[in-house]
């Protein structure tokens, strides 16, 4: 496994800070942020002019470009952050599912047919589209992610298993993943404390903080020949000092390092 931090972590400061602070804390790659909420790094409407910096600053710092995230489901948007993931060889681009209520069958249809068309874009330009459960949408839990699962058959199409979404829809990620096991193409990865709707503050989801039997989810994904990323992704920090930014990434990483050990992954 590639262990690998998202950019947004560092939303409140530049890429190159990003990528610096990233390498500086140990990991292996990086997940780009295009998520223009909560940073201004892979900012899609200029990503033309953004890929020679983003390509310097890989090989400067010695990160892997692991995937992109940009969450919404507007078709030009996520075509930009295709076309930006196949000119920076990045085969992944993270989504969720676009909206929508838990146990509301219309907009889990609608959901569904939505990244469809999305993973159908993605086989053009050879990108895996991976989607994550997301607690409050139509797709919040293992049972709607197995229904996406059934009816997207596009081989462009995978799941971003999180388990902090996952543990906050009352389930055990470590025991869930195995009923997605087969589509897992990405994973990203944070702790949380109790199951509330949110993850928490940006520290209480550092890895090792929380609840989650982090571990165990590890260790399946290990012992089931996962060898793909495994992403951090902590959001909530765009106010943070850099310093407080740099200790969650390297906290982590310690955490995700020593999780790797103990399954015999490292």
């Amino acid at each position: 496994m590639k262990l690998g931090a998202n950019s947004l972590l560092f939303g409140g400061y530049s890429m190159e800070t990003a990528f610096k602070s990233i390498a500086m804390a140990g990991y292996d790659g990086i997940e780009l942020s295009a998520v223009d909420s909560m940073s201004e790094h892979l900012v899609l409407d200029r990503w033309r002019e953004l890929v020679p910096e983003i390509k310097r600053l890989s090989q400067d710092w010695g990160l892997e470009l692991l995937a992109i995230e940009q969450p919404l489901h507007d078709r030009d948007v996520m075509e930009r952050a295709y076309q930006a993931a196949a000119e920076l060889g990045i085969p992944v681009v993270n989504c969720g599912p676009g909206g929508g209520k838990p146990g509301d069958k219309d907009s889990l249809k609608s959901s569904i047919e939505s990244l469809a068309g999305l993973a159908e874009m993605a086989e053009r330009y050879g990108i895996t589209l991976c989607l994550k459960a997301h607690v409050g949408n139509s797709i919040f839990d293992t049972p709607t992610t197995l229904r996406a699962m059934e009816a997207i058959t596009s081989p462009a199409f995978g799941i971003d298993m999180d388990p902090s979404h996952i543990y906050r829809a009352g389930e055990n990620p470590a025991e869930a993943i195995t009923a997605v096991m087969s589509r897992v193409k990405h994973v990203h990865i944070r702790d949380c404390k109790g199951r509330q709707q949110g993850p928490g503050s940006p520290e209480d989801q550092a890895n090792g903080r929380g609840d989650i039997d982090l571990l165990g989810f590890v260790r399946v994904l290990h012992e089931s020949g996962y060898g793909g990323a495994l992403n951090l992704e902590v959001i909530g920090a765009r106010e943070y000092s850099l310093e407080q930014c740099s200790v969650i990434a390297a906290e982590s990483r310690g955490h995700m390092q020593a999780c790797l050990q103990a399954c015999g992954a490292r």
